[in-house]
């Protein structure tokens, strides 16, 4: 049987195309993993390409390139730091930051950052942030403000600065403030003073209130008895009085009769029995 020698070359082809691929199959195929994407560096093109970024699953490249690969969950930082206020005090503030690299820009990230953006853009710029933010605020007004509108301040600072830098921050959360111990207690007994002087107000208050109902009251019931006394005439009490006399003249008990000596006298019926 004759040898095809078309037949061995194309074997020969395949067997040695397998054996480079088994060979260099870790520099030809990579894996870019859950929450993770990825960006290749070309040394015999233009370098790094910022602009493809690969998503996850197993790809295929030129031995000679070589794979960044990012991870693109969001992490958490926790910054504990002493910052001044207006006048000069020192607050201590506890941070946590919720961040991530802009998925689509990591390319532009390693090129002007690099990897390490958590410590070259991040920490710096909360940082920044919160001393310019603590700055304008005395630790008395620290401690009465609304932490929310502390808080969102250093957000919009940082998060500007962030965005700059293709980073996405998520969430920042102020966990503590601290107030130097003479400041904090110097300014609950304020507000313990404050609070009393408002419950004297209110007493105070309450009872004018009550003393003006009790006037007014008063006022009314005088009012009526002037009414009444003033619609009770002579005339009136006259014929009230015989209206009375009668009546108990026609009554069936016996009676002694009294006669007033007066012009305006009225006859006195008393009743016989005893």
């Amino acid at each position: 049987m004759e040898k095809n020698p078309k037949l061995i070359r194309l074997l020969v082809i395949i067997g040695v195309a397998v054996i480079l691929v088994i060979a260099f199959s870790s520099s030809l195929f990579f894996t870019i993993g859950p929450g993770e994407r990825g960006v290749m560096y070309k040394p015999l093109q233009n370098g790094l390409d910022k602009e493809f970024v690969y998503d996850q699953g197993l790809h295929v490249k030129a031995p000679w390139n070589s794979i960044i690969v990012f991870e693109v969950r969001k992490k958490e930082n926790e910054q504990a730091m002493e910052v001044l206020s207006s006048n000069g005090l020192d607050i201590s503030l506890d941070i946590s930051i919720r961040y991530r690299p802009e998925v689509e820009k990591i390319g532009y990230l390693y090129n002007e950052v690099g990897a390490d953006y958590l410590d070259k853009i991040v920490v710096p710029e909360v940082r920044s942030a919160t001393r310019e933010v603590i700055g304008n605020y005395k630790p008395e007004e620290l401690y009465s403000s609304d932490r929310r509108e502390i808080q969102k301040q250093i957000y919009t600072r940082t998060d500007s600065a962030l965005n700059a830098n293709h980073i996405d921050l998520d969430a920042l959360l102020i966990r503590s403030i601290k107030l130097p111990s003479q400041i904090k207690a110097a300014i609950e007994r304020k507000l313990t003073e404050q609070q009393e002087i408002q419950q004297k107000e209110y007493s105070k208050q309450k009872a004018q209130k009550e003393a003006e109902r009790r006037e007014i009251e008063a006022t009314g019931k005088a009012k009526a008895n002037e009414i009444l006394n003033a619609s009770l005439s002579d005339k009136v009490l006259r014929d009230k009085a015989i209206e009375a006399t009668e009546r108990l003249a026609n009554s069936k008990n016996s009676k002694v009769v009294v006669i007033g000596n007066s012009e305006n006298s009225l006859p006195v019926l008393l009743s016989g029995d005893k």
